[in-house]
């Protein structure tokens, strides 16, 4: 189970911030998560709820914002949402692209701090 090390990553990094920021207490964690990111989403958000048992945040909780698989047409010249994962091509005219411009995120966008 992967989540559980991307979990205890994610609070890494926030602890990081908050000491940098001098701050005492971290509320929240916002992040926004891709289909394609290769992270389950439930199993994440059980695996954060195990990894911030031992942390100075015990009750910090995690928002997660899914993002979907968006993909530039080359035909289409444009932004085109994309039927499955599996097939790589635009929802309009069918023609197969690589170009992602969004639902590979795994980033952490916000933390609310005190």
């Amino acid at each position: 189970m992967h989540e559980l090390s991307i979990a205890l990553s994610i609070l890494d990094v926030a602890g990081e911030e908050v000491e940098r920021r001098g701050a005492s207490s971290l509320v929240g964690i916002h992040l926004k998560l891709g289909p394609l990111a290769g992270v389950v989403k439930e199993a994440l958000l059980s695996a954060f709820d195990l990894a911030r048992e031992n942390t100075a945040w015990p009750e910090v909780q995690l928002q997660i914002e899914e993002v979907p698989i968006v993909a530039y047409c080359p035909r289409c010249q444009s932004r085109c949402g994309v039927e499955s994962p599996q097939m790589l091509c635009c929802a309009q005219c069918g023609t197969p692209t690589g170009e992602l411009v969004s639902g590979q995120e795994l980033d952490i966008v916000a933390l609310e701090i005190q």
